[in-house]
This record gives structure tokens, C-alpha cells and sequence, in this order.
């Protein structure tokens, strides 16, 4: 093993390691390092598919992406996907393995420890640099026994540690000088630098901060990064969680997604985002869909749990409502299960409930079995319901994360999948009323595809601008990362410390 690990930890849950992670891969790779992300475990209901199927987090798949490389499940070994509030599907080098409650999944953890180190001393081997980013605090002490993912990993690669502190969020010196305190002698050792993240306004202003820091500390200040605004995406749900309160202008058009108790892979509603005259916002609350012309479901890690979530906030008949008063609704994999008449799991793999009456929107009914499908696919529009006929024929390309089986109970199919990594196949997907207005398919990633996004919202009265386009550029969007960094960071240092002559 001849690969030097850097690790990134952080104060807290969204302290912004993703994100920095992901600038200091794409920075070290223009350097000429062959530079490659790692984390041990991943929780999270925002994953990506890697060309052979494996599944990882969407932050490790980006951060794979800044590097200039094609993902792998080395690079996130262990992801766990939440269902309820005390138990997850466990991804095993990109292959889910089980569904465990937290009590019974620490005691697997020497199992798992050894798939760890396992993946990053495989990166090791084939890469110069491993950039390692931990998860949550490293210093939870009710959770420190079953560590595999913070200073249990930077103590394994004997690694320096960046620690990232959030100063937006306020009590940076608590939570900076909190954390050393309570890390163990041998780990303090290991923590050779500090970055305050997400600083607002002039960073001269904590030029006094800077000192005080270090000085409590014992250990430098490597820079003090600004507030940066990007559409990199983001690891988890956590940042669309204030969006529901963004006021909307009546002259755009104005798409509400349903921000479900498990939503997963939100991300992929960035391009719609973008578009000019476009505004997205995350909504709760039958209250919530005035003035909004289309309705996302997107997708879940538990279908039947936020279906009956949908049900209890009455969402369900204000939907309904909505519909029938000329609105749009699409839903994405496990919510396209839910627009139709009937869910069935005899097998219980996600429930207890032997089946389920859907929204009843779409005819199609599912069940559920224990094998899951993860492809990267190609598919081609064969439906001309309402809007479809001026995109029938084209080929859209996403990918595929959900299990389950749906039978068309009328013929409504308007997609063929004709592609599964690098398998040819027929696979009729997708639900569509007569009308075009009501829609659904298991394809992740449908609205990336331009021809596809915009024969949609012109449907619902979008004009194209040609003069305003969207940024949507991922490698701008890297290098402009990169630059603050670079300008930010005593980036010497970090090289110092890594032993690394660039």
C-alpha cells in the first residue's frame, strides 16, 4: 500500500465534509495526484448507481465524479439506508445484504470492519491519495464502540485529520474545542489541522477567532472557507428541509415534490431547478399546493410506510383534488408503485402488511419481492399519451434502485428499457393516463434528459428562454469549488502534512 489517506471529519451532521471532500478530490486530481474518495459507512437515502450495478452514496459517487473517475463500491463499502426511525436496508459493497434495527447491525461490526479496510487498502493500492470523509461527530461517546467510520478509520491508515467546524450555524469554538477535548490523546495527535466552514461576509472579522482557536486547540487554523453556493449534490435530505417556506411567483411555474418522511435521491430535481422560470420547493401540507401547477412524488426507501404517511396527512384527496382542477402529478419509482390501485408484499420484505390499497391514479398494481434491481439503463419513449408524442422515440438514459415487481393492468407502458449496464433487454416501465397528466416510472434520473424535461414543463405552460440557459455544469461547479479551496486553505500545509512534493 503506497496510497497517503487524508481524513476529513466534522463537528457535526452537515458541517459540510461532502462538499469539501469533493473540492479537495477535484483540487489534488488537477494537481496530477491520482486522488480517489473514500467513506466507511454511509447513512443515507440519496444513492447512485455505479456502472456494474453497485449502489453508494450520492455524496461518494459525486466526490468519484470531482475526482475525474468512474465510482466503484470501494469508495463507500458500507451504506445504510434508513426505513424507520430504528432500522435500515445494509448495502455491502454495493449489494444489499439485510435489513437490521441499530442493535442488531452493531453486532456485526468486526464482520464489517474488515470489509472496510479491506476497501480502502484495495484504494490504496491503485491510487496516491485516498481523501476519507467520516460521518456525523467523532466523538458521539455512547457510539464510539462501534466506530468504523471516523478515528477508528484514521487510526487504522494512521491518517492526518482536517476537522471542519460550521460557523453558520453558530457555537463554532464549542464545537471545534468540544470535539478535541473529548477525542482521546492518540487521536488529538492525529488532528493536524482546523477549517471553519460556511463563514459569511468578511473572514478578516475572525482574525481574532483564528487565534483563540489555536490556541485552546492545539492544532492551526488552515483557512477560513466562505459560504459557497453550488449544485453539487448533496449527501442527504437535510439540506432541502427549509425549502417548504420559499415564497413562489405567480409568473413562474411552480412544481411542489412532496418531502416524504424517507425520500430518497432528491437530488435528481436539480435540472428542473435550474431551468429558468422554474421554481422547486419541498412541501409538507395539503395547504401547500396553492398556486403550484405539478406535483412530484419522488423517490422512497419505504413505499408503503410514506404512503400511509400520504394518507394521514390527507394528502391523498387534496391530490385528488388537484388533478381533477387541471394539475400535473408524477411519481418516481416506489411513489410510481404508489399511483396504483393495489401494493402487495406476501413475503414481507417491507412490511407486515400483507397489501396495501394505493392512490388508485394509475392501473398498475405491485409486488414487492426480496430482490433488488440496481442498473444504469437506457430506455426509449414509446408512449403518445397527451405530451408524450413529441418526445416518442427518443432515448432517455437514468438509472434503476427499487424492488418490486408492477403489472399493467391496461396497457399504459411508455418507456422501454432496452438497456441494464451492458445487458440488452425489453422491459416495458412506466404508467401514463390518457390525458398525459398523471405519470409515473421506476427510471431515477428521467429529468436529466433536456429533450424529455422540456416537452414536460411546455406542457404545463413553461416557454423555453433561449437567452437564459441553466448552469447545470457538474465540472464548472467542481473548479469553481476547487479555486475557493485553494484560495481558502493553506493547501502547503496540507501537503506538508501528507508528505506529498507536488
Amino acid at each position: 500500500m503506497s496510497g497517503k489517506v487524508l481524513m476529513v471529519l466534522g463537528t457535526m451532521s452537515s458541517a459540510g465534509k461532502s462538499l469539501l471532500t469533493a473540492g479537495l478530490c477535484h483540487l489534488y486530481a488537477r494537481r496530477g495526484v491520482r486522488v480517489a474518495p473514500f467513506k466507511a459507512q454511509n447513512m443515507s437515502n440519496n444513492a447512485a448507481v455505479c456502472a456494474d450495478g453497485s449502489e453508494i452514496g450520492r455524496a461518494q459517487y459525486t466526490q468519484a465524479l470531482a475526482s475525474g473517475l468512474e465510482p466503484t463500491a470501494e469508495m463507500n463499502p458500507i451504506l445504510l439506508k434508513p426505513q424507520s426511525d430504528a432500522q435500515s436496508q445494509v448495502v455491502v459493497m454495493g449489494r444489499a445484504r439485510d435489513s437490521l434495527p441499530a442493535r442488531e447491525y452493531y453486532k456485526h461490526k468486526d464482520e464489517l470492519w474488515k470489509i472496510v479496510t479491506g476497501a480502502l487498502d484495495s484504494l490504496r493500492d491503485d491510487y496516491e491519495l485516498v481523501i476519507a470523509e467520516g460521518a456525523g461527530s467523532p466523538v458521539e461517546i455512547n457510539l464510539k464502540p462501534g466506530d468504523i467510520v471516523n478515528m477508528a478509520v484514521a487510526r487504522y491508515a494512521q491518517a492526518p485529520v482536517l476537522l471542519v467546524g460550521d460557523i453558520d450555524r453558530g457555537g463554532i469554538f464549542a464545537q471545534m474545542l468540544g470535539t478535541l477535548w473529548l477525542l482521546e490523546a492518540e487521536e488529538r495527535e492525529l488532528v493536524k489541522g482546523l477549517i471553519v466552514n460556511k463563514f459569511r461576509g468578511d473572514p478578516a472579522l475572525f482574525y481574532d477567532g483564528i487565534g483563540m482557536l489555536e490556541e485552546l486547540g492545539g492544532a492551526p487554523v488552515l483557512g477560513v472557507v466562505p459560504y459557497f453556493h453550488h449544485r453539487i449534490p448533496e449527501e442527504d435530505a437535510v439540506a432541502i428541509e427549509p425549502q417548504n417556506t420559499l415564497a413562489q411567483s405567480a409568473t413562474q411555474i411552480n412544481i411542489a415534490i412532496l418531502r416524504l418522511p424517507r425520500i430518497s435521491n432528491f437530488d435528481e430535481f436539480d435540472r428542473l431547478d435550474a431551468e429558468p422560470g422554474v421554481s422547486v420547493r419541498y412541501i409538507d401540507t395539503p395547504r401547500e399546493l396553492a398556486h403550484v401547477h405539478a406535483v412530484i412524488i419522488p423517490g422512497t426507501k419505504s413505499t408503503v410506510a410514506d404512503l400511509m404517511w400520504i394518507k394521514q396527512q390527507k394528502l391523498d384527496h387534496r391530490l385528488r383534488e388537484f388533478i381533477e382542477q387541471g394539475g400535473a402529478l408524477v411519481g418516481i419509482c416506489g411513489c410510481y408503485q404508489m399511483l396504483g390501485t393495489h401494493i402487495y408484499d406476501p413475503g414481507h420484505s417491507e412490511t407486515s402488511i400483507d397489501e396495501i390499497e394505493g392512490l388508485n391514479l394509475l392501473p398498475i398494481e405491485t409486488v414487492f419481492r426480496d430482490d433488488k434491481a440496481t442498473y444504469q439503463a437506457k430506455a426509449v419513449v414509446i408512449g403518445t399519451a397527451g405530451w408524450l408524442s413529441r418526445v416518442n422515440g427518443q432515448t432517455v438514459t437514468g438509472y434503476e434502485i427499487h424492488m418490486g415487481t408492477t403489472r399493467q393492468k391496461e396497457d399504459t407502458a411508455w418507456l422501454e428499457i432496452n438497456r441494464r449496464g451492458d445487458e440488452s433487454v425489453s422491459v416495458e416501465d412506466g404508467s401514463i393516463s390518457p390525458n398525459g397528466r398523471v405519470w409515473g416510472c421506476y427510471l431515477h434520473g428521467i429529468f436529466e434528459n433536456a429533450g424529455f424535461r422540456h416537452a414536460w414543463l411546455s406542457s404545463l405552460g413553461w416557454e423555453q428562454s433561449e437567452s437564459a440557459q441553466p448552469d447545470m455544469d457538474l465540472n464548472k461547479s467542481f473548479k469553481l469549488l476547487a479555486d475557493q479551496l485553494n484560495e481558502s486553505l493553506d493547501i502547503e500545509k496540507v501537503d506538508a502534512m501528507l508528505g506529498l512534493d507536488i
